[in-house]
């Protein structure tokens, strides 16, 4: 697996036109075109990588043993550095023969251009703001631990939610950004354990997703790969199922 240094340029990932081709939208809509000389990527004959410095994550698109390589490069190059990776699946088990990996998680990058149809229950999702990010927190610990985000993140620029008739909230979700691109990334849908089957979080999903395409013109969200009833329901509001990733730490950070 060899992989060539490039100067670290952000059109370096751009100039193989892969982010054009089906299975790398985590590039067209991931990786930011307009970002400083200094920011650190790689590419080869079939790949581009580039690195978050800030944590440590090196995000890969391409052929699996092509961005494995280039991985395997950013790891060897930033032993300090690299603490974790995002390729296509395969590129875990290319990069493990080398190196120890750990936490394997597979998942899809998820996207669409297109408002979906409207949800009956849309009509009770309100807008949540500063003074309910308490309230939030609560709910999000109660029903969803593991939250990609959280009330008060720098990242998040909208809270949604939907209340029962005593007005206590039984679902939440917000509209977070992709670190590189400002990318518009769906996170933190959760809805009362109690209240599941109800449609709620799908209205929610619909309502933010309609939200979301009208400002920016796309949404963007991550699925774990065994989510089956995500699955169903991204499927019916025409979330794009073309990029299955693989995501994982190195095993000596």
């Amino acid at each position: 697996m060899q992989a060539t240094t490039l100067l670290p340029r952000t059109e370096d990932l751009f100039t193989q036109g892969l982010q054009l081709q089906e299975g790398a939208a985590l590039l067209r809509f991931g990786a930011a075109r307009q970002r400083p000389a200094d920011r650190t990527s790689w590419c080869n004959t079939g790949a581009v990588a580039w690195l978050d410095a800030v944590r440590g994550h090196v995000w890969s698109v391409g052929e699996a043993d092509a961005a494995a390589g280039l991985v395997l490069r950013a790891a060897q190059g930033f032993p300090d550095g690299v603490r974790e990776f995002t390729g296509p699946r395969g590129t875990e088990t290319l990069v493990g023969r080398h190196l120890a990996v750990t936490d394997v998680v597979e998942w899809v990058f998820r996207w669409t251009l297109e408002e979906p149809a409207v949800h009956p229950a849309e009509d009770r999702v309100v807008a949540l703001d500063e003074s309910h990010h308490g309230e939030l927190l609560a709910f999000l610990n109660e029903h969803s631990p593991a939250h990609s985000t959280g009330p008060g993140s720098a990242d998040v620029s909208l809270w949604a939610g939907i209340r029962d008739a005593d007005g206590r909230l039984v679902a939440c979700g917000a509209m977070s950004s992709l670190r590189d691109s400002g990318a518009p990334l769906m996170a933190s849908v959760a809805t009362d354990a109690a209240q599941r089957g109800q449609g709620l979080g799908a209205a929610l999903t619909s309502w933010l997703t309609r939200h979301t395409v009208r400002r920016h013109g796309f949404c963007t969200l991550w699925q774990l790969a065994d989510n089956a009833p995500a699955e169903r329901l991204y499927d019916r509001l025409g979330y794009r199922n073309e990029d299955p990733c693989v995501s994982a730490r190195f095993a000596w950070h």
